[in-house]
């Protein structure tokens, strides 16, 4: 007959046996759910699959969460979010708090240019940190200017063309309007890879005409709705140094993908009135052109809007002018 204590020996390592293989059952199910295999095990059931979407997408989220605090210290966020209204398929966690997002339809938001999934009561928590992707930019034209710039990583436009600096009314002679439309579909088709040579569109109006309406369909201008009022006052001014100030601090006021964007085409279009005897385009001229597609009033009225056009040109012509010293 066994001894007592053999009996209590017997009992410890049953425990200790039981103990251990609730352990590891537990590790089978942490890896079943994350998708990783711990030694010969059956392929994971279908049960744990919306355990495993919810890990990832905690990870998912910790990792966007913890880039953008280090983008945060290296730079000073510039954009905010494009929240939609969005119905998600399949369980999903808010980026932001973390929190499970309940419902069948509209649970919640998605931004349209990085893809960041977020409760809509948490969307106006969230940090102007939006860095768009590829993925997530259909088109070209009618696109933000800062998501298109930081999608493709670049600082400015692909649209703009510097040829033809000496064809005559270049910018004012418009190209056939099928043509341009053939040239902003190829753009919003291939984007960068779009080819504006002179060997594929021997006319150059026709690619001025493209980067015009690039301009026009801006959903906010290159010279911002925010800016605007501060480039019109600047334009009343008579004193030539208070004027050039004023224009400094209205240049200021421009997000960086503008202000590099206006910084590129104000020497573009020095270069083009300095070949004024062969273009017939001067600084004035070009201000014409370009006055109503770099500004548009903010909410104003017909007779105010009407007003400012004048002004409009002045503000673009002073810029071309002075290209070499405002930027």
């Amino acid at each position: 007959m066994p001894s007592r204590e053999s009996y209590e020996v017997h009992k410890e390592e049953k425990s200790l046996v039981q103990k251990v293989k609730h352990e590891a059952n537990q590790e089978d199910i942490l890896a079943a759910a994350l998708g990783m295999r711990m030694g010969p095990q059956k392929p994971p059931a279908t049960f744990w699959q919306p355990l495993k979407q919810f890990a990832y997408t905690q990870l998912t989220s910790l990792v966007r969460r913890a880039s953008l605090r280090e983008i945060d210290r290296a730079s000073k966020p510039e954009k905010v979010h494009n929240f939609k209204v969005h119905t998600f398929r399949g369980p999903h966690w808010c980026e932001h708090c973390a929190s499970f997002m309940w419902g069948l339809m509209a649970q919640g938001v998605k931004c349209a240019d990085c893809g960041m999934n977020v409760h809509k009561e948490c969307s106006s928590l969230v940090a102007n940190d939006c860095k768009p992707n590829l993925r997530h930019i259909r088109k070209i034209y009618s696109c933000d200017l800062t998501t298109l710039v930081n999608a493709y990583n670049t600082a400015r436009p692909m649209v703009f063309n510097q040829s033809g600096l000496r064809s005559e009314g270049l910018y004012r002679v418009s190209g056939f309007s099928d043509s341009v439309e053939e040239v902003k579909l190829a753009f919003d088709k291939d984007g960068e890879k779009t080819d504006i040579s002179g060997k594929a569109y021997e006319d150059i109006n026709i690619i001025t005409g493209a980067l015009k309406l690039y301009l026009r369909d801006l959903p906010v201008p290159i010279i911002s709705y925010d800016a605007y009022p501060r480039f019109i006052d600047a334009a009343k001014l008579t004193d030539p140094e208070k004027k050039l100030e004023a224009f400094r601090e209205s240049l200021a006021l421009l997000p960086p993908s503008h202000s590099e964007t206006l910084k590129y085409l104000m020497a573009h279009l020095k270069r083009v009135a300095e070949n004024e005897k062969f273009n017939l385009m001067n600084a004035e001229n070009l201000a014409i052109v370009f006055g109503p597609t770099l500004m548009r009033a903010p909410n104003m009225d017909a007779a105010t809007a009407l007003n400012d056009i004048r002004y409009q040109r002045q503000v673009v012509e002073v810029l071309i002018k002075n290209e070499d010293v405002l930027f």
